[in-house]
């Protein structure tokens, strides 16, 4: 029904654009002669053939024939043409406003087909890379449960407590990087599908930053952890868990991109209405060429270690600006990475009690 009403509507700008056109060229024709008005409606006839379909097209062709002939060309308000050079006129104009037509389509029509053929190639190729990194991401995890169940059901009671609590661990390990991936994965459907409605509520800063600390406290023990809060800090309104995703995306992506026993810095601060909270590790960066595609979905660097699909920070973008705030990314050399959160919130100092 949509695309009906569409033909319908491009037929009716193709009669619109003919006859205002020619309405406007009869006022002056008497000034510019009726050979000139030829060259403005073939003119009309081009500028509708590259927004229109065919068909349309062909109508404004014929039609703009039609007005040439009967209102311009002499004797005036008649078909027929007393001049032979006219009747020649007449019907190379008409060739060439239909050839005209015909090949501007013909070029639209071949664009769309390029198009089209460049977004299904891009399409496979994300397939293919999503694909692989999923193909991964889950049979490493799924390996070392299997490997681990199976040494702890078999039939070796002499097992060490030891060598049996190393297995459990692999074993929690690895159910933690599976449902890292699968929380990932429905994060991202929700933000693409709009379900995401972030629900502000008061919450202490350091709360939250403490909360995502120790949550990680197994991931983050390769690294020095440096948490830097002002005296007084506010109580904020915003949504929590969208936040503490947030920070646990970007804390996850510095361990895994710098190296064992490196720094990784995390600070807030809240003033002016604006919630604040930086993370920012002591590794190689990013390079310049990553920059800009580091919160694209499923965009990973080159030189970006195993393990991953290219979520987490898309993932923190889309949370962090489902409340209306920003994310951005910084990289100097020798310096790491900088992330900076801002996130517009309500404040509440509160005053501490006066000791009777």
């Amino acid at each position: 029904m949509q695309n009906r009403s569409n033909t319908t509507a491009q037929f009716i700008s193709s009669i619109v654009s003919v006859t205002g056109v020619g309405s406007v060229c009869y006022l002056f024709s008497d000034f510019i002669g009726y050979r000139s008005v030829a060259l403005i409606l073939l003119l009309t006839v081009s500028l509708l053939a590259m927004r229109l379909r065919l068909y349309p097209v062909l109508l404004a062709a014929l039609l703009s024939a039609l007005i040439w002939d009967f209102f311009f060309i002499p004797p005036r308000y008649t078909f027929h043409i007393n001049s032979y050079e006219d009747v020649l006129m007449l019907a190379m104009y008409f060739i060439v406003a239909l050839l005209n037509g015909v090949l501007t389509a013909r070029i639209r029509f071949f664009e769309k087909l390029a198009r089209e053929k460049e977004a299904k190639h891009q399409t496979l190729e994300l397939y293919d890379t999503l694909f692989d990194a999923l193909s991964h991401e889950l049979r490493t995890p799924i390996s070392t449960i299997l490997g681990a169940s199976d040494h702890l059901l078999s039939e070796d009671k002499n097992l060490p407590d030891k060598d049996r609590k190393s297995l459990v661990l692999e074993i929690m390990h690895a159910s933690e990087r599976l449902n890292l991936l699968t929380e990932n994965l429905l994060n991202m459907s929700r933000l693409e599908s709009g379900f995401i409605r972030p629900k502000a509520d008061w919450c202490d800063l350091s709360e939250l930053i403490y909360t995502v600390v120790n949550r990680l406290e197994d991931s983050l023990s390769t690294h020095r952890i440096q948490v830097s809060l002002p005296e007084n800090l506010p109580l904020v309104k915003l949504d929590f868990g969208l936040t503490e995703q947030v920070l646990h995306n970007l804390l996850i992506n510095a361990v895994k991109h710098t190296p064992q026993n490196s720094l990784i810095r995390i600070s807030a601060h809240a003033q002016q209405q604006q919630c604040t909270i930086e993370v920012s590790d002591s590794g190689n960066g990013f390079a310049d060429t990553d920059l800009p595609h580091i919160f694209e979905k499923f965009y990973r660097s080159r030189n970006a270690g195993p393990g991953g699909v290219g979520l987490g920070l898309s993932i923190a973008k889309g949370f962090v600006e489902a409340q209306g705030g920003t994310i951005t990314v910084e990289s100097l050399p020798g310096t790491g990475a900088y992330f900076r959160i801002s996130i517009p919130a309500e404040l509440n100092y509160l005053k501490p009690e006066n000791d009777d």
